[in-house]
């Protein structure tokens, strides 16, 4: 595994990255590759690289898994800013810095995307044809999440919210910033928080990897993808072997 920051001409900062590569790597060779992409509230150091990112590249892919920008170790301000539009945007980046080393295959890249990545490289999917290959592990809408989940079905209440927040703001007070998940199981308990979800969620981004992202309330999230697919893009012209998917 080789840890990485990189700078695109056009980028205002550095993506930090790491690489996996297959078994018996050979650099006069050509892999295909494969971009992985974080969950929302996740980073590069858990499921994009420890779980997915290193099954799939003992399969023979080169595997880059990367912080987010405003995340992690990559750069960007604010901090822990969630943005769907540089999400999507990040992924070109990555392919761009992938297409530059001389061990890829340029008409082999694809992007797996977990969760919240899952999303977003569906949608990066739509404009960059250099992804011949897609597949989202329980991929979520993050439009649909910020309009109806995080909003509690009150998106009026919503963007009557960030238009309170974006005018403090203006007027120079501190931004608004939001934990996405409570401090630890015992916290989410404290807070009567019983669902499944939420305390698997906490006890791995939380306690076992430690990652927390804050989002700033006055984003406005942006979607162009309305819904989701099961289909994958061009599969057959990608695939190293035959792969096995890993468990979340």
């Amino acid at each position: 595994m080789q840890s990485i920051k990189f700078r695109n001409r056009d980028m205002a900062w550095d993506i930090a990255a790491l690489i996996l590569l297959p078994p018996d790597f050979d650099e006069a060779r050509k892999y295909p590759a494969l971009v992985s992409v974080h969950p929302f509230g996740s980073c590069k150091e858990q499921t994009s690289s420890k779980v997915y990112g290193a099954a799939l590249a003992k399969e023979g892919f080169v595997v880059i898994a990367y912080d987010a920008s405003y995340q992690g170790a990559s750069g960007g301000e604010p901090r822990w800013v969630e943005d769907p539009t540089q999400r999507v945007e990040d992924i070109s980046h990555v392919i761009d810095y992938a297409v530059t080393l001389p061990y890829v295959d340029a008409d082999r890249i694809g992007v797996v995307g977990i969760c919240g990545g899952g999303g977003y490289a569906l949608n990066a999917t739509l404009t960059d044809k250099r992804i011949k290959a897609v597949v989202g592990v329980t991929p979520v809408n993050i439009g649909r999440l910020f309009r109806e989940g995080f909003s509690g079905y009150n998106p009026i209440g919503a963007l009557e919210a960030m238009a309170a927040q974006r005018t403090k703001e203006a007027r120079g007070n501190e931004l608004q910033v939001n934990e996405l998940l409570p401090a630890s199981p015992e916290a989410a308990k404290a807070a009567g928080l019983v669902e499944r979800d939420v305390w698997e969620a906490t006890d791995y981004y939380k306690t076992r990897g430690r990652a927390r992202i804050r989002v700033k309330l006055g984003h406005k999230p942006q979607t162009r993808l309305t819904r989701l697919t099961s289909c994958p893009v061009s599969s057959e012209a990608l695939l190293a072997t035959s792969v096995r998917p890993a468990a979340y």
